[in-house]
């Protein structure tokens, strides 16, 4: 559940009865969230003896909330509310100024954005990590703005606890998958731990038989095989999944990326798909191929704001108004539409493996990138019309060809040739829906410049 503080404040002239009556409705607005606990810490009114300021800390200080919303129901001297604000500075504050009503053909106010216009320029004084929103008379309360903000916020304290597992470092000598250590623990708060193939291929020796067989029934039972398939393959690709699983149990990752090329290929002579798939179905962790750490990153960003298990895909073709992004090997159920479609093939001199050639959802998308550069992280953010795309094949595959699972986009906030100009990557994480707001939000608390 998502924690979100609340306090209402007021000046101590303004009726309380009027300012219960604004509490209460914007506690029913904040009712709207999903998966949402508010706790509730009443109303604070300017008393000089911060009784009610005193209380609302009481009430807030027994639990450690991911944001909270300073609401302002009129006018109120900004010690006040920074009597309260002062005990969380260190946790995103949205700041919300509520509005004033029409009654008897005329507008009634409590002069709410003269509080929040004195208190706004303090909070940016004194550093806060804050949004500001507002209502206006006879519209719908800001209700997506503040979801995408308590989002955001949500998303910056999973971060903070996160761990990412890294089966060995820097696959095909790759520079844009790397990361500094200090700034990813530092500022954002991921702790990256590197593990050795070997390791993986000792914990082997220790796995339950039955526990291997039940996988494999799984397998068959949950996967569609658009040909045969040898147990064979499919074992391997089992004891590689449990025995990676148990490191994912032991240290507790909330994301998994594996040496692909120059690791699971070349030395183990198995190209890795169905052990990703593994590892996403089973232990329910986000993975990525290639050692790309901040990929893995950039998914636990997006999960944390949509909720979503978000695949990775790769760039293959720019065209006129699109690109093609496509994935050589596997995409998460939450991605796949319809059943999940495994074919057994082999790419180039490659051994076999199972390759999932599922199809991918369409829809509206947010396509995402975190990126390391001269000392700032930033993140590349385009929206996107995702469609199926007309029939193509890599080349490479053992004939006839498959069809990758890919998707055609179309950016809607930037052209083809604009995006090409800042893309950072050769993988984009794929986030359905449009989520641009609570990127933003995100990306301000924890100073990430947008791209």
């Amino acid at each position: 559940m998502k924690q979100v503080g609340f306090v209402c404040f007021g000046e101590v002239n303004t009726p309380f009865e009027r300012l219960a009556i604004k509490h209460d409705g914007a506690l029913k607005t904040l009712g709207a969230l999903e998966n949402t606990q508010i706790t509730d810490a009443g109303i604070v009114i300017d008393d000089p003896s911060y009784q009610t300021a005193d209380a609302a800390i009481s009430k807030l200080a027994g639990g450690e909330p991911d944001c909270v919303v300073l609401c302002v129901a009129g006018w109120v001297p900004t010690h006040a509310v920074i009597r309260v604000a002062d005990r969380f500075r260190h946790l995103p504050v949205l700041l919300w100024g509520l509005c004033g009503w029409m009654e008897n053909g005329h507008l009634v106010t409590t002069a709410d954005q003269a509080g929040t216009t004195a208190i706004r320029p303090a909070l940016a004084a004194m550093h806060y990590r804050f949004q500001f929103v507002y209502s206006v008379i006879g519209k719908p309360e800001p209700i997506e703005r503040i979801r995408a903000f308590t989002n955001a916020a949500y998303a910056a304290k999973q971060l903070r606890t996160a761990r990412v597992g890294s089966m060995g470092y820097r696959d095909m000598l790759l520079y844009g998958t790397q990361f500094e250590g200090n700034s990813m623990r530092g500022q954002l708060g991921v702790e990256v731990e590197p593990f050795e193939m070997l390791e993986i291929v000792q914990l082997q020796d220790t796995l339950d038989p039955k526990d291997v067989a039940e996988t494999i029934a799984f397998i068959r039972k949950s996967w569609v095989f658009d040909k045969p398939c040898d147990d064979s393959v499919l074992e391997t690709g089992v004891r590689y999944a449990l025995a990676i699983g148990k490191r994912i149990e032991a240290r507790g990752y909330q994301a998994v990326t594996l040496i692909d090329v120059d690791g699971m290929k070349r030395l183990a002579g198995f190209p890795p798909a169905m052990v990703f798939m593994l590892l996403e179905q089973r232990y329910g962790v986000l993975t990525i191929p290639e050692n790309d750490v901040m990929g893995a990153v950039t998914q636990l960003i997006a999960k944390g704001i949509s909720g979503q298990i978000v695949p990775y895909l790769e760039y293959y073709e720019f065209f006129e108004k699109s690109m093609l992004i496509g994935v050589p090997d596997f995409i998460p159920r939450s991605a796949t539409k319809g059943d999940t479609h495994v074919l057994p093939t082999a790419f180039g001199l490659l051994s076999q493996s199972l390759l999932n050639v599922s199809r991918v959802k369409t829809g509206l998308v947010t396509c995402l990138r975190l990126i390391y550069q001269d000392g700032r992280y930033a993140m590349h953010m385009y929206l996107a019309e995702a469609k199926t795309p007309a029939k193509w094949e890599e080349c490479g595959w053992t004939p006839p060809a498959p069809q990758l699972p890919s998707l055609e986009v179309f950016p809607l906030d930037c052209t083809v040739e604009e995006f090409a100009q800042k893309v950072s990557s050769q993988h984009v994480i794929v986030c359905y829906g449009d989520h641009r707001q609570a990127v933003r939000d995100f990306c301000k608390l924890l100073d990430i410049d947008l791209i």
